[in-house]
């Protein structure tokens, strides 16, 4: 059994211990209300990218990302090595991001030797890629858990000749073309926008909500947080962020379950609440279950396993704004690719975000892993329905 699918299966289990057989009104169930100028927001958002790279580029779409057949022959001959090197490891945004990188690397006959994980210490990666750098990899693709604690150890790979290409985020002081080969991301101004209207149209358009944030020098998840804030404040003027609070692991699961719980604890009329990605986004759900605040509405990013079951049951989650994370590792080792040969590779590319409700988990799913729903999944919303 896939990791995703042993989360899945444990999540239901504590599910059930949890709730019960009841009803999903009986479990947490949010109302349905709807609010149409968050709807007509939504569909105007299909296929727009609002954030700009790093270092304020206009992103390029993953679609332009493309080997021909004589490219793919030139890359195949070099044999090249590859090293994947992560800020932490086993969820499903990680779990899909690999698979992607795996996939696209084996059809380009580049050898992956090497995929860590540095539970997002710093310190811990940079050892990571000190070890890596000793097997002398032609590429390194990664996603920097310290912009600036690590940015050291990518200049020291940069300068041993090691083609870098980043996920999200990009080490403090490196420069597309210079020092890296591109930055691949996700629209996660997009996704924190997509997560506001979902919220409005959840409550709407009225209520008290609150914001569990990542609190740290992060580019991505601040993106998230400035999109959801500044649509709420500029879209949404009877709906009120009356708490916010920050989370900085690595336990984000846990610190956002405390968070949650001062939050609701404080603000007995609170409707909703905002978590950054979906890790911290279950001590949220964790967090309601506890105190039986049965119609909180939640919204987050990243449409992890245990997230997914809790938008198919309706429990809780309305929404969400997705990343395609699998078509994010191909489109990152196409780039690694382009560095191989010499070809002019965009300095950032992005893909839009994805918005997910409950009508749409399912598809969705598909569409952010390219593999059917696990089974659990598909039982969680027909009991959801």
């Amino acid at each position: 059994m896939t990791r995703t699918l042993r989360l899945l299966a444990a999540v239901l289990v504590a599910a059930t211990a949890l709730t019960g057989c009841g009803s999903s009104a009986e479990r947490g169930a949010i109302p349905d209300r709807g609010y149409p100028p968050a709807q007509a927001a939504l569909a105007a958002m299909k296929g727009k990218v609002l954030a700009t790279g790093p270092n304020g580029e206009q992103p390029a779409s993953a679609s332009s990302i493309t080997l021909t057949p004589g490219e793919i022959e030139q890359v195949k001959d070099k044999k090249a090595t590859a090293a994947i090197v992560m800020h932490y490891t086993g969820d499903g945004w990680t779990d899909s991001q690999v698979a992607g990188l795996r996939q696209q690397f084996g059809e380009l006959g580049i050898e992956v030797i090497a995929v860590t994980d540095a539970g997002f210490q710093p310190d811990r990666q940079v050892s990571n890629i000190e070890t890596i750098l000793a097997r002398d990899p032609d590429i390194i693709v990664s996603i920097p858990a310290d912009p600036v604690a690590t940015a050291g150890a990518y200049e020291q790979a940069a300068a041993a000749g090691v083609k870098l290409v980043f996920m999200d985020n990009v080490p403090q002081g490196m420069q597309a073309g210079r020092d890296y080969v591109s930055a691949v991301s996700a629209d996660n101004v997009g996704n924190g926008v997509v997560a506001a209207h979902l919220m409005a149209d959840a409550l709407g358009g009225r209520g008290e909500i609150g914001v569990v944030y990542h609190e740290a020098d992060f580019k991505v998840t601040r993106q998230r947080l400035e999109g959801f804030e500044n649509t709420i404040k500029q879209d949404y003027p009877d709906i009120h962020i009356v708490d916010r609070k920050g989370v900085t692991g690595p336990d984000f699961a846990g610190q956002a379950q405390a968070a949650a719980t001062a939050i609701m604890v404080k603000h007995q009329d609170l409707a909703g609440i905002w978590g950054a990605w979906d890790v911290p986004t279950e001590g949220i759900i964790a967090a309601a279950r506890a105190i039986d605040r049965s119609n909180l509405a939640v919204t987050t990013e990243d449409l992890g396993p245990n997230v997914a079951i809790a938008l198919a049951s309706r429990e809780y989650v309305t929404g969400l704004g997705a990343q395609r994370p699998f078509d994010q590792g191909v489109t990152e080792a196409k780039l690694a690719a382009y560095s191989l040969i010499d070809k002019q590779a965009p300095p950032y590319v992005a893909l839009d975000a994805l918005p997910v409700t409950h009508d749409n988990v399912l598809d969705a799913w598909r569409e952010v892993y390219r593999s059917d729903p696990p089974e659990q999944l598909v039982e969680s919303f027909n009991g959801g329905q």
